[in-house]
């Protein structure tokens, strides 16, 4: 073993440490470990920085500008209005694994749930489904879809960058869509049978109907001339009338014993839950105020200002979790008033300045319009819907759906690259108005493209210092006298469980170049071995962090981490057969 194996593995070693443990962000991490193999003389400067021009990176900062041009043109639109139209469980998750088998292969896996989340809560809601039925398969079936085509996920175009830098011809358009195929039809049936079984359900029985998932909590205060002064909540019957279910009873700061049976008085708060439509109704016809926009008007925030309401979730990895409204306040520079909050799995019987935030809230908040696109680059935060602002010209959501079709088609045909094509795609759409320029590189998640960047030398290092090829003798080389299917089912698992840990970009990123060694190294074809890299990388489904699809799906269906475990390792040990018995069907030895 040589000092630059040493080096490299420590490097490594530290870095898989860090992305595990999360005890800094992901970007820096990247960062660092750039720094630290280019200051060790490990790789050159200009190795360090040639991932900022690879042409993965560029594809996936293009991907990302396409995927918003067809969310801000309205071009999935109707998936939603076909989703919520249908009247039967099992119907409305067939229709949304056909949608996701549509989009996903050439949409961020990210921006594809961040558009179905709210359309599934709403959906689901309505077919009598629980959120928590839904949610997961969203997430994993959006990753298995995402792995179909080489510009599905960033793991697909990581492999394929190194594997061209070490020597290995590169990947096509729909090289992996045979496979792919295979996995997406056994993960629907999975899911759809025994999986379904195995997703919690996080109704609480003994929970009236009005905590059906999609609804609301908010505050109302009884203002003087209320329909409701001098009776209580049961006697004016607001559940049977508005749908509408009282929590708590505040008056003057303190929660008062037995709510509804308490005669009102002005003044006092309502903690109410319900659909916001039905909430809206009995704010205006019982005479109460919403008590943040009670407040709102006390501020005289913009009273000039064109209003719209916005549902936004918290995000992955944001700086508001574990904040209540006071400390977000000090820290966020947004002009918002929030309303109502949404947890799933939840039932909330606090003011909403004293609940501390959590990934997968979502906040109904009033925003002026002329601050929303402050809000839509806000990365501790999703933009889910906005509503009272207009919606583009019609013609742009079939120009941004040509637009994304032309990019993938040209660059199948092999005419020209699909960095430049996504490149030009981006930019087309940009000057047609689906979305503004400010707002292109808004929708950039920069922190990934940093990290894809930053990792891209890792495999450059691993390769040149000789670490992948000794890796490969003492640990792949300890089950290779048992042949290639033997090699190939220990890297598939190897790259399964680094992927549940850590970034999965990251695990495609170290197993690739040992990929390339152990074909070397046993005079085999690489490729099996690149694709299982591949599929293991692109579909992480035991842990919520394992994929950022995951972490979104979290809270939002009120899940429990054990919950992706059993749900998500029968899973993966699908795939695992699937792969080590079809990948040397189609990409023989």
């Amino acid at each position: 073993m040589t000092l630059d194996i040493v080096l490299v593995l420590a490097v490594t070693i530290g870095a898989i440490t860090l992305f595990a443990t999360e005890k800094l962000r992901m970007d820096v991490v990247a960062i660092f470990l750039v720094a630290t193999l280019t200051l060790l003389g490990l790789i050159t400067p200009s190795q360090a920085l040639s991932g900022f021009s690879n042409q993965a990176t560029i594809t996936v900062a293009a991907m990302f500008v396409l995927a918003a041009g067809l969310r801000s043109s309205g071009a999935l639109s109707g998936v939603g209005r076909m989703l919520t139209r249908v009247k039967s469980p099992t119907a409305f998750l067939l229709l949304l694994f056909a949608a996701l088998a549509i989009v996903s292969p050439f949409v961020n896996n990210t921006a594809v749930v961040a558009v179905f989340m709210p359309i599934v809560l709403t959906a689901s809601a309505r077919v009598g489904l629980p959120a928590s039925k839904a949610l997961i398969p969203l997430s994993y079936m959006s990753q298995i879809a995402g792995v179909c085509t080489l510009v599905g996920t960033s793991s697909n175009l990581l492999v394929d960058a190194i594997a061209r830098d070490l020597g290995h011809p590169g990947f096509t358009m729909f090289e992996f869509t045979a496979l792919g195929a295979v996995c997406f039809a056994a993960g629907g049936i999975y899911l759809l049978t025994f999986g379904r079984w195995l997703l919690p359900d996080t109704r609480q029985p003994e929970l009236d109907e009005e905590f059906e998932p999609g609804k609301y909590i908010t505050e109302l205060r009884v203002m003087p001339g209320s329909a409701l002064l001098g009776t209580s909540v049961e006697e004016a019957r607001l559940a049977a009338r508005f749908d509408v279910f009282v929590l708590e009873l505040l008056r003057d700061g303190k929660k008062l014993w037995s709510p509804r049976s308490q005669t009102l008085q002005t003044g006092d708060i309502l903690l109410a839950r319900g659909d916001w439509a039905r909430l809206d109704a009995l704010r205006k016809e019982a005479g109460l105020a919403i008590e943040a926009e009670h407040k709102f008007k006390d501020r005289q925030l913009r009273k000039d200002a064109n209003l719209v309401i916005s549902e936004v979730m918290i995000a992955p990895n944001s700086r508001l979790e574990g904040l209540d409204m006071e400390a977000v306040d000090r820290i966020w520079q947004h002009n918002v008033t929030v309303l109502a909050i949404q947890r799933r799995g939840q039932v909330l019987r606090e003011k909403i300045k004293d609940v501390a935030f959590s990934v997968g809230d979502i906040l109904l908040m009033i925003v002026p319009e002329n601050e929303m696109h402050m809000l839509r680059r806000d990365k501790n935060v999703i933009v889910l819907s906005k509503r009272g602002a207009a919606r583009p010209s019609g013609w742009r959501a079939p120009f941004a759906l040509a637009t994304m079709a032309l990019v993938i088609i040209v660059s199948a045909l092999g005419w020209m690259p699909i960095a430049l094509t996504s490149l030009v795609g981006a930019a087309v759409m940009v000057t047609a108005g689906c979305l503004g320029g400010d707002d292109a590189y808004e929708a950039v998640d920069w922190r990934i493209i940093i990290v894809l960047a930053c990792l891209l030398p890792l495999g450059v290092a691993m390769s040149q210092s000789g670490a992948a090829e000794f890796l490969v003798r003492h640990l792949i080389g300890l089950v290779e006298p048992y042949g290639p299917w033997v090699v190939l089912a220990m890297l598939y698992l190897a790259v399964l469980m680094l992927s549940e840990v850590m970034s999965h970009a990251a695990a495609a990123v170290l197993l690739t170049p040992i990929a390339m060694s152990t074909a070397h190294l046993m005079g085999v074809d690489a490729t099996p071995f690149l694709i299982a890299v591949t599929f293991a990388a692109g579909t992480s489904f035991a842990t919520p962090v394992g994929y950022q699809t995951n972490t979104m799906v979290y809270n939002a269906g009120g899940y429990r981490f054990v919950d992706f475990m059993k749900v998500g390792l029968p899973l993966n040990l699908i795939f695992w057969v699937i792969g080590i018995i079809m990948i040397p069907k189609l990409w023989p030895f």
